[in-house]
This record gives C-alpha cells, sequence and structure tokens, in this order.
C-alpha cells in the first residue's frame, strides 16, 4: 500500500507516521510518500529522516521516499492525506493579527482568519483532487487541512473527485477528555456528535451503551473541575452551569468563540499586544521541534509535539484509514456529505457527524432536525462556509466580503470592508484568482 502526506514538511508528520507504524499489522504499507513545495523541502527532508529511524525501531519495512512532484508520488497511491498551509505560518500570523489590529476576533479557522485561510487553501486542494481524479482516481482523499469544513465543502462541491473525507482532532479529543473526566477507559466512551468543523456538539454521550449525557455535562462543565475540557490552543473558559444544563449537550472549544465572544476577543487581543498570538507561539514550538527532530539517535515522536496542539491527531487519522480499508463498520465523527442527515442543510454541504465507516466511505448517521438552541448558530456558521467557497472558486470579492460579514464575530460591515482589504493586500501572492482579474479591491 501506497500512501501519500501532501504537506510533507509539517511537524505533524511524525504523528501520523507514528500511527501507521502501530498499525502496521492491520495496514500494509510499503511506501510513504511526502511531498512539499521548495519552502518547505529541509523540513520535509528532516521528517523523512526521524520516520525512518522510528520505522526501524518498529521492525516495520517502510520505505521512505520524499519529492517536490506532487504527480510523481499520487501515482497509484490508496490514500492521500493533505495537512498544507498555503503560505505558511506568516500567512497565519497576519490572519491573526490583521483583524487583531482592529478590535476583530483573530484566529486560525473562525472568523476573518478562517475565511482568507479558505480562500488561498480551496483553489490548491481543488487541483490535487483534479491530479488524485488522473493519477489515483480509487485512492480516498483524507483532509487535515483547516479549515476542513470549508475545503470538504468545496471539494464536495466544485469537484469531479468525491472519494474525500474531511478530518479534525476536536472530536476525539472530546471523547479522551470526556472519559478521563468520568475517570473510564476511552474505549467505554461513544459520542454522538453532529454539527459543522469546528461547531460540532456533542448530542449525546454513551458509556458502554448507557446514555450518560446529563452526567458528562454536569462534570464537563463544573467549574471544580480538574481536567480541563478543551484543545491546546483553545483557552479554558467558565460556563455558567445553568447555561449548559439547559443546552444539555457537549460543546466543542472552538463553541468559546461563539459563546463566550468577548472573553475569547480579550485574550486574543491580550496576547497580540504582548506579541503572542497562537502564530507566533506555534513558530517557536516548530523551531524547536525540527532541532529535536535532527537528533539521529532520536527514533520515536517527542513529547514535545503536544504542545503543537494536534492531540491525537494519528489517531484519529490512522483510525479513519484502517476502518475504509478493512471495511470495519464502526463509528467515527468526520467531515462527510450531508445526505439528508442534518435536516435543513443541503445534501451536497459537508457536516461532522458521527458517521458508520465502510469501504466505500463514511454514512452520515441519521440526525433530523438540530435542537432549536443550537440550529440557528449552525445555519449561520453554514451560509458563512457556503459563501466562503464560492468566493474561493470564483474569486469573487464581494462574496468574500458578504461572507465575512454574515459571520456572527463580525459585529459591523464597515469595519468588515477594512479587514477584508487589509487581508487581500497581505495575501496577495497567494490570491491568483483575485487578482488576474479585475476587481474592486
Amino acid at each position: 500500500m501506497k500512501i501519500v502526506t501532501i504537506g510533507g514538511g509539517s511537524s505533524y508528520t511524525p504523528e501520523l507516521a507514528e500511527g501507521l507504524l502501530k498499525r502496521a499489522d492491520v495496514l500494509p504499507v510499503t511506501e510513504y510518500w511526502l511531498v512539499d513545495i521548495e519552502e518547505g523541502s529541509w523540513k520535509q527532508e528532516i521528517n523523512a529522516g526521524l520516520i525512518r529511524r522510528m520505522a526501524k525501531k518498529a521492525g516495520v519495512d517502510l520505505k521512505v521516499y520524499t519529492t517536490l512532484n506532487r504527480e510523481e508520488a499520487l501515482k497509484d497511491a490508496a490514500f492521500v492525506t493533505t495537512q498544507l498551509r498555503v503560505g505558511g505560518l506568516d500567512a497565519r500570523e497576519k490572519d491573526e493579527c490583521i483583524p487583531l489590529s482592529h478590535g476583530m476576533m483573530g484566529q486560525e479557522t473562525n472568523g476573518a482568519g478562517g475565511l482568507f485561510k479558505a480562500l488561498r487553501t480551496i483553489p490548491v486542494i481543488l487541483e490535487i483532487a483534479d491530479d488524485m481524479l488522473r493519477l489515483c482516481p480509487h485512492a480516498w482523499l483524507i483532509n487535515f487541512t483547516n479549515p476542513s469544513g470549508m475545503v470538504t465543502e468545496a471539494l464536495l462541491r466544485h469537484s469531479p473527485f468525491k472519494r474525500v473525507v474531511g478530518l479534525c482532532n476536536v472530536p476525539i479529543h472530546m471523547e479522551r477528555s470526556i472519559a478521563q473526566i468520568l475517570a473510564v477507559e476511552p474505549s467505554r466512551i461513544h459520542i454522538r456528535f453532529a454539527g459543522l468543523n469546528h461547531l460540532v456538539y456533542g448530542m449525546n454521550v454513551f458509556l458502554d451503551g448507557v446514555d450518560v449525557t446529563k452526567e458528562a455535562v454536569e462534570k464537563a462543565y463544573d467549574p471544580n473541575r480538574k481536567i480541563e475540557f478543551t484543545v491546546k490552543n483553545v483557552i479554558p473558559v467558565d460556563y455558567n452551569p445553568d447555561f449548559v444544563k439547559g443546552l444539555g449537550m457537549l460543546l466543542c472549544p472552538y463553541h468559546n468563540y461563539y459563546y463566550k465572544k468577548q472573553t475569547m476577543l480579550e485574550d486574543e487581543l491580550k496576547e497580540y499586544r504582548a506579541g503572542n498570538t497562537r502564530a507566533q507561539a506555534v513558530k517557536k514550538v516548530e523551531q524547536e521541534l525540527f532541532q529535536i527532530y535532527q537528533n539521529e539517535q532520536l527514533d520515536v515522536k517527542p513529547k514535545q509535539l503536544e504542545d503543537r496542539g494536534g492531540a491525537f491527531y494519528s489517531e484519529a487519522a490512522c483510525r479513519l484509514i484502517e476502518s475504509i480499508y478493512t471495511d470495519k463498520r464502526d463509528i467515527q465523527p468526520v467531515d462527510v456529505r450531508n445526505n439528508g442527515a442534518i435536516a435543513g442543510i443541503e445534501d451536497d454541504s459537508a457536516i461532522e457527524a458521527s458517521c458508520v465507516i465502510t469501504r466505500d466511505g463514511p454514512v452520515p448517521l441519521t440526525v433530523g432536525k438540530l435542537p432549536v438552541a443550537v440550529n440557528g448558530l449552525v445555519q449561520q456558521i453554514k451560509t458563512f462556509e457556503r459563501l466562503a467557497v464560492e468566493a474561493a472558486v470564483e474569486g469573487s470579492y464581494e462574496k468574500a466580503l458578504l461572507a465575512l460579514c454574515t459571520n456572527p464575530l463580525t459585529d459591523d460591515e464597515k469595519l468588515a470592508k477594512v479587514v477584508v482589504d487589509e487581508l487581500f493586500e497581505a495575501h496577495k501572492a497567494y490570491l491568483p484568482r483575485f487578482f488576474q482579474k479585475e476587481t474592486s479591491i
């Protein structure tokens, strides 16, 4: 089996490799190809060296290849994972800092930052899908590139290549956190998820098949809890017990940006003024990681990778690949075509939900109507996603502006235009669809 990772220079790559090596008995991977662009080639080579040492330690005969030629890597691949960042961490820093300089939320996947990451990323992902249709039409594209929901939406709506699954580590992190909070093994916990990427709700929590949602919600949001119910890159917050009791379901950490908007904005602004946005922090972590990766004695994934914020990344990705390959038919939360699972969202739109994983792809479990308490926010964000995808595909400035004005993190249309114009100018080199024609920018 041949597996390809596009964005092979990512510091997450050894994490994914670890997951593949652990499953060598069920995933007969013989070739692992890393693909990147020239700027990331040095990191890709460092990753490849570490992965070769990891494979040797694990006793797995895995050939690791690196290339800047995407077509060479894709030919006859069985699975392709994407974890790319158009413009690198410098672009992420602009996504965060420019909105914050105007007092608007600056975050990688939400609001203005998420919009512009999507605008830069979607055309590239669509090109990759076109290549896969020619070179490995039976492969599965497992997308980890953020904003995963919008990227998956673009592929489902605007690419003839449909063997696509979007993935995020947030749901599996929620499962593991709840297991810790309830003091049980993760294998005993099952959460029924529904919503959108970075806006997914834990509708029901089951322990050994018994619904324990009420207990899980109370303990997850107990102000005196010892375990934070969040991810590394989203600050923990406390919710009013009456609010979460009324909601009656688990929030994902990214809900903080909508339900605790002022708290999150104040924290983001504080970090921005101190010159310590998340992008700036990640840059420091990356520098440290690649220094560690170069150690010729290192043959395991280093613990410092946990600081990068991608906990359970390899577990989420590799259990999905395993389940597709073996037709396991277990249930996992992924980003997939709605197909009527959530009422009120178009069939060909991307949702994030619990799915039965088969060799023919994920089949979402029917949800029906979302509870009225959450349906409005989900519909609003889906509108934002739809407009953002259309803007990226068409190169439409007007739809990009409209998308941001539709997002609940935006309070003022006039300010939205100022932020959009600055971000367009800052990312001009990575937005050819907008700048190869006359625009109103």
